[in-house]
């Protein structure tokens, strides 16, 4: 089963149990060339990753992002934040999102790779974007990460309104920013899973 039914009405009046998400102690933000390199190294080593960005928000009319601000990469086990800061390379960054062989998983990443490539000169390759690969009848536009978490996982995904259009230019972000946007990655990672051993359980044995 690849298309998701469940849909936004329904989720909004559905009970369901939190999801629990990627703690603080999995989640590291590169703040310097070592860490950039001990990222590099973890996520290299994976065969997929969940992949987001965070801008911060405009709010006038005629107002340009300079987005994005913020890059989330996750593995199984830890989830990295790269900061986008002028003048701080992006060398890391570029490798591991340009890299043909790791497959980066995410939801609504349409604006993401324009932004990349416009700002970073960043070209990803190698991308999924579950929220078109998971679009069924329920659904006229594409699947958010909290249906899609209902649907697989029976569970709420918890996600502010308020931390979302949040600063994330900030020079230091705060807790709940940081696992805001570290569970937005590790969660499309979890979902492509999910979606995964669905697929093969509904092969013909």
């Amino acid at each position: 089963m690849s298309d998701v039914a469940f849909s936004r009405a329904s989720l909004s009046e559905a009970e369901l149990p939190p999801y629990p998400g990627i703690g603080l102690e999995a989640i590291t933000l590169v703040a310097d060339a070592s860490v950039a390199q001990a990222a590099l190294a973890d996520l290299l080593a994976a065969k997929v990753i969940g992949f987001d960005t965070e801008s911060k928000p405009t709010f006038l009319k005629g107002e340009v992002s300079t987005g994005p601000h913020l890059v989330q990469l996750a593995t199984d086990r830890h989830t990295w934040l790269f900061p986008i800061v002028r003048g701080r390379s992006v060398a890391e960054l570029k490798a591991v999102l340009e890299s043909p062989d790791l497959l980066k998983v995410g939801f609504g990443l349409g604006n993401d790779h324009s932004a990349l490539k416009s700002r970073l000169d960043i070209e990803v390759r190698n991308v999924l974007d579950l929220g078109e690969i998971l679009r069924g009848p329920a659904h006229r536009g594409t699947v958010g990460a909290k249906v899609a978490v209902a649907h697989f996982f029976g569970q709420k995904l918890q996600k502010s309104k308020k931390i979302g259009t949040s600063n994330w230019s900030a020079a230091r972000l705060n807790e709940r920013q940081v696992l805001y946007a570290a569970n937005d990655a590790h969660v499309a990672l979890q979902v492509y899973y999910a979606w995964q051993a669905s697929r093969r359980a509904a092969l013909p044995a």
